[in-house]
């Protein structure tokens, strides 16, 4: 059994028998007696889970400010508001690429449970939309134009498609063909990818590392999340829990060479060395960077602890932590987005 709390609590596990691929999955919303007992470890995870949400907003909300502190950059009107939006508008997006993934890994698992987590992709979109939505109102309080106005800019313009394809991404979530989001996903990771490089210099390089880089990020965050919901489920079927945990794994691989390589190469064209101290995007790339290490070393871990083991739980609970820290790199992550580009310093006089 795996131990602490389930990630959807209000599915609860079936009987472990086989089911055929091509049975459909069944959704279970019911409460039973199979849950974890009330005790001590029902009420940890969640109260680390809530104390990891009140850090994320505050870093999201002071972020900005902190990295910029005594670098002599550019004030950004409203930074803490717009990380904030901004880490709506990730998270919204790995959480429905991540529905769109795992199915696909979920399929093949020989003697899988014929139950499925619950569907969080179309609340996702919504919220990814109203997130878009209120970067624009930012964006014409502090530009002091109207709302018609700003759509009219080319960053007004960008996060109204943005905020446009997560709605019809919604839509597509609730119907009967949920793959079709992946258009509007598409088009919502192109428009961002170009509202994030403005600059002279390359923009269209920028934009495309952008996209192979966003795209990577949100299918290893939302994908490892749904793995995770998904082994909760199947907790009564460890076989099927660490094939599935195994499949996922080998596919995390090629995400993180991905991240790796895009990020590297993102950094080099937009990051001076000589300002990696001394300006707010440095810092916030050093802080990025820890986080990312850790990661690492948990998922390293992880996928030791499944090879080794045939009981799944350790490396379960190995790859719950290792969501945790992915969710404050998804912050971080907005702070970079929000903070000055630092070229300006090194072109100063």
């Amino acid at each position: 059994m795996f131990s602490g709390p389930p990630a959807d609590p209000a599915t609860p596990t079936m009987p472990s028998g086989g089911a055929p691929s091509a049975v459909p999955p069944v959704v279970e919303t019911s409460r039973e007696a199979s849950g974890p007992t009330p005790g001590r470890r029902s009420w940890t995870a969640p109260l680390l889970l809530g104390a990891a949400g009140v850090l994320a907003l505050l870093v999201a909300l002071f972020g900005p400010g902190l990295m910029a502190r005594g670098t002599g950059e550019l004030r950004i009107p409203g930074a803490g508001l717009t990380t904030v939006l901004r880490t709506v508008l990730f998270a919204a997006l790995a959480l429905h690429l991540g529905e769109l993934l795992a199915p696909q890994l979920i399929r093949p698992v020989r003697g899988r449970p014929r139950t499925a987590v619950r569907s969080w992709a179309a609340y996702a979109a919504l919220a990814g939309a109203a997130a878009a939505a209120g970067q624009i109102v930012r964006l014409a309080a502090v530009s002091d134009l109207g709302i018609t106005e700003t759509y009219g800019t080319r960053e007004g313009g960008l996060l109204l498609l943005i905020s446009n394809g997560l709605v019809l991404a919604a839509l597509c979530a609730a119907s009967k063909r949920p793959a079709l989001a992946l258009a509007p996903l598409a088009v919502v990771i192109g428009a961002e990818a170009l509202r994030a490089h403005p600059e002279a210099y390359s923009p269209e390089f920028g934009a495309a590392l952008t996209v192979v880089h966003l795209t990577a990020a949100s299918l290893w965050t939302g994908g490892l999340l749904y793995v995770l919901r998904t082994m909760w489920l199947w907790r009564g079927s460890p076989v099927a829990a660490r094939a599935l945990l195994g499949r996922y794994a080998r596919l995390a691989v090629w995400l993180y060479v991905a991240l790796a390589a895009t990020g590297t190469a993102s950094t080099l064209r937009r990051l001076p060395l000589d300002v990696v101290f001394t300006s707010a995007y440095g810092r916030t790339l050093l802080v990025k960077l820890a986080l990312m290490a850790v990661v690492s070393v948990l998922a390293v871990a992880a996928r030791r602890r499944m090879l080794r083991d045939a009981d799944p739980s350790a490396a379960h609970r190995l790859a719950r932590r290792e969501q945790v820290v992915l969710g404050l790199v998804v912050v971080v992550s907005a702070v970079l987005t929000v903070v000055p580009d630092p070229h300006w310093i090194s072109l100063r006089p």
